[in-house]
């Protein structure tokens, strides 16, 4: 089977810059690039029905016209449109199913309440079974501009643990920075521990030595992968702080964010950690949550 990115469409400025970024995407791993859009209330196909009285016009329309950017943007990109008559996040879980990657427009709340908010993009990531990329548009800083944007496409950062598995998380890692030809940045943040610090501060001995720890267990992750991905320039950073803060300040001028999310959780539910979550709200690039073991 062909491989396919689907793009969850649905006429939001989030939406459409989603569409927009996985058409890039499409076109670097030369995939078929599908845009869906979902609404309960669509009718049967097909409906030969003057355009007046057709309940399905607006979302043929708003497929249309994306798929004609798009086609125009990349002429030899292969762009299908979709339409289902489901409920958005039912729909959007069994295309993630089906496809290789999935890409949705992000809200990109930063507010500590936003934390509380529902959202369709954050509960299909929690749990889809394959990659989703969220994709945000018109992230302003505190003074009410655009963040600069970084100058060529961005490098992909990918956040570790250095903990458990993670061969998913760095096969698309890897896959990414190759597929777009720039280097990629692993993040390990690691908080220090009680004793390392001191009255004064933190004792320096001890954090160099945390450090150096953290540095070689990230080499020792890193080494296969640089050996099956030579053509991919690899850097490393441990961060002794939080890992969610670590993670989220080396995500400033990426192309692409990487981030892990457990498949099975002692939890009940599927949900995203700290680490993911502080990255879909407050990282500016597009962050790209993937289920691994």
């Amino acid at each position: 089977m062909e491989p396919v990115i689907t793009v969850g469409l649905d006429g939001s400025p989030e939406s459409l810059a989603a569409a927009r970024w996985a058409a890039d995407e499409a076109e670097h791993r030369m995939c078929t690039l599908r845009l869906l859009h979902a609404w309960p209330m669509l009718a049967p196909e097909p409906t030969e029905v003057p355009s007046e009285i057709d309940q399905n016009y607006w979302a043929k329309r708003l497929v249309h016209n994306a798929q004609s950017e798009l086609r125009t943007l990349h002429p030899g990109l292969a762009v299908v449109g979709s339409l289902v008559a489901d409920e958005a996040q039912d729909a959007l879980l069994q295309a993630a199913s089906e496809s290789s990657m999935t890409v949705l427009g992000s809200r990109g709340l930063e507010r500590v309440e936003s934390y509380f908010l529902g959202d369709i993009s954050m509960s299909v990531a929690a749990h889809a079974e394959r990659p989703v990329v969220l994709v945000r548009a018109g992230a302003r800083g505190d003074a009410g501009v655009p963040p600069a944007a970084p100058e060529g496409p961005g490098d992909v950062v990918v956040a570790l643990k250095l903990h458990g598995p993670c061969d998913d998380l760095l096969e698309f890692a890897f896959t990414s920075a190759a597929a777009r030809n720039v280097a990629l940045r692993a993040v390990h943040g690691q908080s220090l521990p009680v004793h390392a610090h001191v009255p004064w501060g933190v004792d320096h001995e001890v954090g160099d030595e945390i450090a150096q720890d953290a540095r070689t267990q990230l080499e020792r992750v890193l080494h296969p992968w640089r050996e099956k991905y030579p053509g991919v320039e690899v850097a490393d950073s441990v961060g002794l702080e939080s890992p969610a803060r670590a993670v989220v300040r080396a995500a400033g001028g990426a192309g692409l964010l990487v981030v892990g999310r457990r498949r099975h959780h002692r939890v009940p539910a599927p949900r995203l950690g700290p680490v993911a979550q502080a990255a879909l709200h407050h990282a500016h690039c597009p962050v790209a949550v993937v289920p691994h073991d």
